[in-house]
């Protein structure tokens, strides 16, 4: 028996005995309130920072707020389908592979998209640091666009192929799927493709982090002897410390997910202990910097802020005139 077939077995029966039934809902259970509390709360700042940024002709046409709202909208699209999952797993109701894989394909996107959007944003700091007086001809709104269309369409593409390869080879994933899981998804394809997808993560992964500290290292190179880092309250200090906690939030749920797959294909690692670390990964480490990234990344900027006051204040003063 394959290793696709032996764990798409253990899944269904997963799914069909009492006792593991029993645990896994309560799992289920455990995770879907927080899930949902920490969704519905980032949803609801979300959009109001995005109609923040596009409702200003001054910060729609910036680099850094576009890269911004582009992070915030993959954000609420990742957290609409991780929540769209969890309902579906907490409701046991069974979706048709394809509908899982679809799910899957476009969840990685969102979050893979997250974190190409999250080093362009070091990138542009660096930028502007680096070339103040031509900063603004190297990265016009038109050229941001296209990036960030490029962002996404790199996102895409690895995980649509694994769908398109899922498809090709239908035989075996007939029917319902028990429980979608990204790992379940991703694991079947992996399971003959073993180093395709760690491979793509990993490199993935060492090319943002390696952008990221350069960038940072070269920032502090040219700016040191400015005198913005002598306080240990500093501005850049706490922006760098800031952002610096934010990164490691977005980057360890994927390294936390390259562990999943490969457990995926260990024999000696019991299916519970797998669909524990993938729903704790996906319910409470992929969660934490998507509800930090609008205080942090949002927030911060002294123009949104400003943005969003004046949005309150014309608000207050149309309900005070309506009600005279």
């Amino acid at each position: 028996m394959s290793l696709t077939s032996l764990s798409l077995l253990t899944l269904v029966k997963l799914h069909n005995r009492p006792t593991r039934q029993h645990s896994y809902t309560k799992l289920q259970t455990l995770f879907f309130i927080p899930t949902t509390v920490v969704t519905l709360a980032t949803m609801l700042v979300n959009p109001i920072l995005l109609a923040c940024i596009f409702a200003s002709r001054a910060l729609r046409r910036e680099t850094r707020y576009l890269l911004v709202a582009n992070t915030l909208a993959a954000d609420m699209l990742f957290l609409t389908l991780n929540l769209t999952t969890a309902v579906l797993n907490e409701a046991r109701a069974e979706v048709p592979w394809l509908v899982c894989e679809l799910l899957t394909a476009v969840t990685v996107t969102a979050y893979c998209c997250a974190i190409l959007t999250v080093t362009l944003m070091v990138v542009d700091t660096y930028a502007a640091v680096r070339w103040p007086l031509h900063y603004h001809d190297l990265l016009p709104p038109a050229r941001t666009h296209r990036i960030l269309l490029g962002a996404w369409v790199l996102a895409a593409s690895y995980p649509f192929t694994l769908v398109i390869l899922m498809e090709m080879e239908r035989e075996h994933l007939r029917g319902n799927a028990p429980v979608c899981l990204v790992l379940i998804s991703l694991g079947f394809i992996q399971a003959k493709n073993t180093a395709g997808i760690n491979v793509y993560f990993f490199v993935a992964a060492l090319i943002c982090a390696v952008l990221i500290f350069y960038c940072y290292i070269r920032l502090y190179m040219e700016t040191r002897t400015q005198g913005i880092w002598q306080s240990r309250f500093s501005r850049a200090r706490v922006t760098v410390l800031a952002h610096g906690v934010l990164l490691l939030l977005y980057f360890a749920p994927g390294f936390v997910f390259t562990l999943e797959l490969l457990l995926f294909q260990s024999k000696n690692v019991s299916q519970d202990v797998r669909v524990w670390v993938s729903t704790v990964n996906m319910c409470v480490f992929m969660l934490l910097p998507r509800a930090f990234a609008p205080y942090l990344y949002g927030l911060r900027y002294r123009e949104i802020s400003d943005t969003l006051l004046q949005m309150l204040h014309r608000h207050r003063r149309l309900s005070q005139i309506t009600v005279a």
